[in-house]
């Protein structure tokens, strides 16, 4: 992989500069959680070395999708447990669904 896990980090720390994550009360501390995960990511990338790399990107991106997919849900859910309205981002997408787009 051309990029380590440290190199990863620093970038998923920049990343959140726009877009903080909540950690909220999590038993986990936050640097410890992003180390994890990209590592993990990390030990994926070097996983598809074999790959050429039109399926390199489309599984990268298959693996967003599917992550952007859970923290839409995760994130409704938890908004509608606590009786918050939706962002209008996710508004926004939501109703694009109700009308078939």
């Amino acid at each position: 992989m051309s990029i380590t896990p440290q190199q990863l980090e620093l970038l998923m720390e920049e990343v959140e500069q726009e877009d903080p994550i909540d950690f909220a009360d999590l038993p986990f501390d936050e640097h410890d959680l992003r180390a994890l995960i990209a590592n993990h990511l990390c030990e994926m990338a070097d996983a598809m070395d074999n790959f050429s790399e039109e399926d390199k990107q489309l599984t990268l991106l298959a693996v967003a999708a599917k992550l952007v997919l859970e923290n839409m849900v995760l994130n409704v859910q938890l908004l509608r447990r606590h009786g918050l309205p939706l962002s209008d981002s996710t508004a926004a997408l939501l109703s694009r669904l109700r009308k078939g787009e």
